[in-house]
């Protein structure tokens, strides 16, 4: 077949298995098996496609029919700007999750000293430290293949973080943060189930369930969180949609300040933000 014919092909596979944006991943899983550019493409696509390039394109496409992510296959998504290999270790960073990135950019100050809870493959807190001068941050999370994400995306990305395994602050390091973020488990387990085949079938269960009604991890970290910040620390989260009253509740009720909760780009409440 044609490179032309080869992307219908794929297009019609993916189609058929309920892919939304089934000719942009045919595309991207087409140029990931030839290494190819929509240049070449352009120059080339009613010459026939190399036998071996075909084979490697029909794997690939099989997969993304079986509803495995398009991320998980690339092995990468892009955050802020920049690039982060993934793998199911670790959740696929989510356009929503920038929201929590650009709230602490704008009360993060030179030299601060961050902590990033439930770290998953370090794209907040990467993120943080590239456009804050100076800064020292810290990830953790209680998986250790996440970790392992993390501190290769730190690589990738050029940026001085520590990342450490530890199951919320069982073995953080004794030291006083003067910001900390979270994009913790929030989805309640009873819905988990009930999502798209890409999230509940693929993505780390441990990463999405927030117990049963979603707040477990809230409750287990703000009454912590107060006793690690500086005075006048910050502390955000990510919530689901329907969170924000819950979770800023909690958060005042520990002496937190001028506690607000901010919407994502759709209009849907996305971070909790506070101050001691």
């Amino acid at each position: 077949m044609t490179y032309r014919e080869t992307i219908a092909s794929g297009e019609k596979i993916l189609s058929e298995a309920g892919i939304a944006d089934a000719r942009n991943d045919a595309w991207l899983l087409m140029a990931m098996a030839c290494k190819i550019d929509h240049t070449f493409y352009y120059m080339h696509m009613d010459e026939e496609m190399p036998e071996e390039s075909e084979h490697e394109f029909d794997v690939l496409i099989k997969k993304r029919a079986e509803r495995v992510p398009l991320q998980y296959i690339t092995g990468e998504q892009e955050f802020m700007g920049l690039k982060f290999r993934v793998n199911s270790s670790v959740l696929i960073p989510r356009q929503d999750t920038e929201t929590l990135v650009e709230e602490a950019l704008k009360v993060a100050k030179p030299g601060i000293k961050i902590m990033d809870m439930c770290t998953g493959s370090g794209c907040v807190l990467i993120s943080i430290l590239k456009n804050v001068h100076d800064a020292e941050g810290y990830g953790y999370d209680i998986s250790k293949q996440a970790i392992n994400v993390a501190k290769e995306n730190a690589k990738i990305n050029e940026v001085a973080a520590i990342f450490e395994r530890s199951n919320l602050f069982e073995d953080v390091v004794d030291e006083k943060f003067d910001m900390i973020v979270s994009n913790p488990p929030y989805i309640r387990s009873g819905e988990i189930d009930g999502l798209m085949p890409e999230v509940s079938c693929f993505e780390p269960r441990e990463a999405l369930d927030g117990k049963e009604d979603g707040l477990y991890f809230y409750r287990q970290m703000i009454g912590q969180c107060s006793n690690r910040l500086t005075a006048e620390g910050y502390l955000l989260f990510e919530i689901g949609y329907d969170q924000g009253e819950e979770v800023s509740s909690m958060m005042r009720e520990h002496g937190f300040k001028e506690v607000s909760v901010i919407k994502d780009l759709t209009g849907n409440d996305r971070v909790v933000r506070g101050h001691l």
